[in-house]
């Protein structure tokens, strides 16, 4: 056989190499100012361009309404403002130095130069949760000399803070997670996430749903000393109401049941049918320092005796969100004191029921927190409140403390003091035999469509 020369092995190679060197180098310098997430780490796809500016600027306008959408289309930038939270769109490209977090948005030569500083996260009424986030400036109009493009995305950008009260799973859903549903659902994906106050644990524990909102690796602000370049951004999340949804509130269109959904294809969870189920599932909410259970294996006892397969979630059991989710998804009922544990139902089947225990002074609470967005989420729910006698309080304070019997005076003395003696102090040794009525009474709607808030 006749010996191919080397210098064309070479010359017919070079290509090959060449190509291999550019795709190494693209992956270092793209890659290594990326956050990596777990279902990333398969696949990294290149961005796909929104088809062409039409698309994009529905999409981004779909985040406005009336005055605002009219805004945008004219001067490429406008705002949402509410109570909870403030959302800013552009339309035309900017330029986002991570490292100073300053938005640059040279738009019309006409509009007049201006700064607007936003605090990201939403709960914007709250003075504590807003110290807690890092402000984001955007400099508007004719910017004479904007920093040079270090990155070209074809994509837009939504960013966002995990500043605030994360760490807490109910303020984690209700101030970042279902507002980030609501505000990024409809690019399908393309578009990527910009996050301040970055936060390892929250970005590790929510990996599954912040990648089913987006194809593409998280840039991580504080890690990130770089200029991103985008043809459109988004600044701030949409937020409606506790653990809620309204679908006519812009942007309209979104429900509860659709965010259930949304998870149900995150976690991939499998149980919609309960009347499938041979032995309901019990999933008792143990909490272990404050508003506990102080007879919980007497309670355990009772609810094993009337048929249900009982499933203890201490703290530790909670703190993988994808396992537990598959478990609180196999639950028929729930049954759990006032407290952030309760936020995972929004993991119950449909048909399930919530039986929250509802603690001395704790009735709006409960009911604002978790009774009426349960309903929202097609569970049935049913309230056992407890009677003074079950509650810790009385062998602190006696029988006919304030405390027990005027819980009106406590709560004037402000919310510190509320919290401390009703949240914190606040323990239950249950009835047994009441609370074997509530849970006969919660068998009987186990599987039915309940009525939806």
């Amino acid at each position: 056989m006749k010996k191919v020369p080397r210098s064309l092995v070479l010359r017919t190679s070079a290509p090959f190499f060449c190509l291999l060197f550019l795709t190494a180098l693209y992956t270092f310098d793209i890659g290594s100012h990326v956050v990596p997430s777990k279902p990333w780490k398969k696949t990294h796809p290149v961005e796909s361009r929104i088809q062409d500016q039409h698309h994009l600027d529905l999409a981004l306008g779909r985040l406005l309404e009336g005055e605002n959408q009219t805004q945008l289309e004219a001067t490429g930038f406008a705002c949402h403002s509410d109570i909870k939270t403030e959302v800013c769109v552009s339309n035309r490209p900017v330029r986002i130095d991570t490292s100073t977090m300053m938005i640059y948005a040279p738009f019309s030569q006409g509009m007049p130069q201006a700064n607007r500083t936003m605090n990201p996260y939403a709960r914007k009424d709250d003075n504590v949760a807003m110290e807690l986030v890092s402000p984001i400036q955007i400099l508007l109009g004719n910017i004479t000399a904007p920093p040079a493009c270090r990155y070209n995305h074809n994509v837009p950008v939504l960013v966002f803070s995990l500043g605030g009260f994360t760490g807490n799973m109910f303020h984690e859903f209700n101030e970042v997670i279902i507002p980030l549903f609501l505000t990024s659902r409809h690019f399908q994906s393309r578009l990527r996430f910009i996050i301040t106050d970055y936060s390892p644990s929250f970005v590790d524990k929510f990996d599954k749903i912040i990648s089913h909102l987006s194809s593409y690796e998280v840039i991580n602000s504080t890690e990130n000393g770089n200029v991103h370049c985008f043809p459109g951004v988004v600044v701030g999340l949409h937020y409606h109401d506790n653990l809620a949804i309204n679908t006519t509130v812009i942007p309209e269109g979104y429900s509860m049941l659709g965010f259930k959904q949304f998870l149900r294809e995150s976690y991939n969870l499998k149980i919609r049918d309960l009347s499938q189920k041979e032995k309901p599932a019990l999933l008792l909410i143990s909490r272990q320092k404050s508003r506990v259970f102080l007879n919980e294996d007497q309670m355990v006892t009772m609810m094993e005796a009337l048929g249900f397969r009982v499933v203890i979630a201490k703290p530790d059991m909670m703190a993988n969100t994808e396992k537990f989710a598959k478990i609180v998804n196999s639950c028929s009922v729930m049954v759990g004191a006032h407290g952030a544990g309760l936020t995972n139902i929004v993991f119950l089947p449909p048909g399930a029921v919530l039986v929250q225990v509802v603690g001395l002074a704790l009735e709006w609470a409960s009911s604002y927190y978790f009774g009426t967005p349960a309903i929202g989420m097609g569970l049935n729910y049913i309230e056992y409140k407890i009677e003074p006698e079950e509650s810790s309080l009385i062998s602190v304070y006696g029988r006919d403390h304030p405390v027990v019997v005027d819980p009106a005076s406590v709560k004037s003395q402000g919310y510190q003091v509320e919290r401390a003696v009703y949240l914190i102090e606040q323990s239950f040794n249950i009835d047994v035999v009441r609370l074997n009525k509530t849970l006969v009474q919660a068998l009987g709607l186990v599987g039915r469509s309940a009525p939806l808030g």
